[in-house]
């Protein structure tokens, strides 16, 4: 009998995390008992509680389910929690997320997509091509996916597309058949001290592909030189001597019309209607797994005609002739020149406003000069106090640090609740949001402001 087939309780501590939430899913689908503590109520765990799923927010071990057979718990959960601690010191099978991901997995044909930035992205623009061509997948996303409002979906096929975190290591407990990785920009150092040492998790990572399978891999990264070279296909927007890559790029009535060139294939008049030029690149992946699955061309390129994107990945909340308003998750400086750039692509002649919410002490000190340089690309900058997330504080560590470093001193810090009203009285025509912490809340009265 295999481990997943005994769990008849399971308990997930932290089960509000896009990731834990999607795992959630697929035990209430395989018809366990699902329970769960989050520190709050959010769209996530109301949506959970909505399936069945009985969740508290008090860490209160007078809560939990004593009978779970597994506890599973998110790294961003404090080690001395106390329903963490209750469970380890009385016997508990305790694991993390990504064990059972690799349990998940263990027999499966597995689409696992790595990278600093676009793994959401891609991994849901792959699944979307499997589910909607009818080749069939089961996926566990890290955004929720807008043509279906979920980050979790099952299949009788075998087949399971996983995003990769690479966060505390998780991604090397996956066996993958088809490996993703889009960018190893450093982050995380609180975790890996150094970016040589984060790039070599990538590394390793790519040496966990089962036989006969492939490494699709971004053009031009630092390791290239260490991926091996009978797995390795790279891809590129413009080529740069990549594999796969665009061409015959245009914008038809705000949307992507290009051509993919693959190895020995390419097809011609592929439509995407969600922004970004980073967005394409991203699209090239999904479409090379598609073929390297044998599906038929015309089946990917419908799916991705009809492709309606991530929530909150260059997510539109207005888009009018007199006014556009956009969501995106991105945190990292890399993320940010790609959103900005993305966004000057589509609207080059407007003003482009930002407002940033940095998330995590230790990324804003450890990137601070990038950021710096990447939010001076836009015209004009509101800058939130840093969001914490699983840490505390780090004295001198403010996104007044940010500021000093930026180029163009068009730039305002706001309190999360001053925000409302800048923007009723700036009245920005083109504005951008813009964090992986609660800035998502907010966005909500913004766009009931404009």
């Amino acid at each position: 009998m295999h481990k997943l087939d005994t769990i008849k309780n399971i308990y997930f501590i932290g089960i509000g995390g896009i990731g834990m939430s999607a795992l959630a899913r697929y035990f209430v689908a395989k018809g366990c008992a699902v329970s769960g503590y989050d520190k709050t109520k959010t769209v996530l765990t109301e949506a959970l509680t909505e399936l069945g799923i009985h969740i508290h927010y008090d860490d209160d071990t007078s809560l939990i389910d004593t009978k779970a057979d597994v506890v599973v718990y998110t790294p961003a959960i404090p080690a001395s929690q106390s329903e963490l601690t209750y469970y380890r010191d009385n016997g508990y099978e305790v694991v993390k997320r990504s064990d059972i991901l690799g349990w998940i997995t263990e027999g499966t044909v597995n689409i696992c997509v790595a990278g600093t930035h676009g793994k959401t992205t891609v991994s849901t623009m792959v699944a979307h091509l499997l589910r909607d061509s009818g080749y069939g997948c089961t996926a566990f996303l890290g955004g929720i996916a807008a043509n279906y409002n979920t980050n979790f979906w099952s299949s009788d096929n075998k087949v399971v597309v996983v995003e990769a975190d690479e966060y505390d290591r998780s991604f090397l407990k996956l066996n993958p058949s088809v490996a993703v990785i889009t960018s190893m920009d450093a982050d995380h150092l609180d975790i890996y001290k150094t970016a040589e040492a984060f790039e070599d998790a990538f590394v390793s990572f790519s040496e966990k592909i089962k036989p006969g399978g492939i490494l699709l891999a971004k053009k031009g990264l630092a390791r290239e030189a260490s991926f091996d070279t009978s797995t390795l296909v790279t891809y590129s927007l413009n080529g740069n001597g990549a594999s796969i890559y665009a061409k015959d790029i245009r914008v038809i009535d705000g949307a992507y019309h290009f051509t993919v060139v693959g190895p020995n294939w390419q097809i011609a008049e592929m439509v995407l209607n969600m922004g970004g030029l980073h967005n394409i690149e991203n699209a090239l992946v999904a479409v090379a797994v598609a073929m390297h699955l044998g599906i038929e061309p015309q089946k990917i390129k419908a799916a991705l005609a009809n492709f309606a994107g991530v929530k909150r990945r260059f997510e539109y909340l207005i888009k009018t002739a007199s006014q556009v308003l956009i969501d995106d998750y991105a945190h990292h400086p890399a993320e940010l020149a790609a959103l900005i750039s993305g966004v000057r692509s589509l609207y080059p002649d407007q003003k482009l406003t930002l407002v940033f919410q940095p998330h995590l002490f230790s990324r804003t000190q450890d990137l601070c000069d990038g950021f710096a340089e990447s939010l001076s690309a836009a015209d004009q900058v509101v800058l939130l106090p840093i969001y914490p997330a699983r840490e505390l504080p780090i004295p001198g560590v403010t996104s007044e640090m940010i500021i000093g470093k930026m180029t163009h001193k068009n730039v305002v810090l706001l309190q999360k609740e001053e925000l409302g009203a800048w923007v009723k009285m700036q009245k920005p025509k083109l504005l951008v949001m813009a964090g992986a912490g609660d800035i998502d809340v907010l966005i909500r009265t913004i766009k009931n402001d404009l």
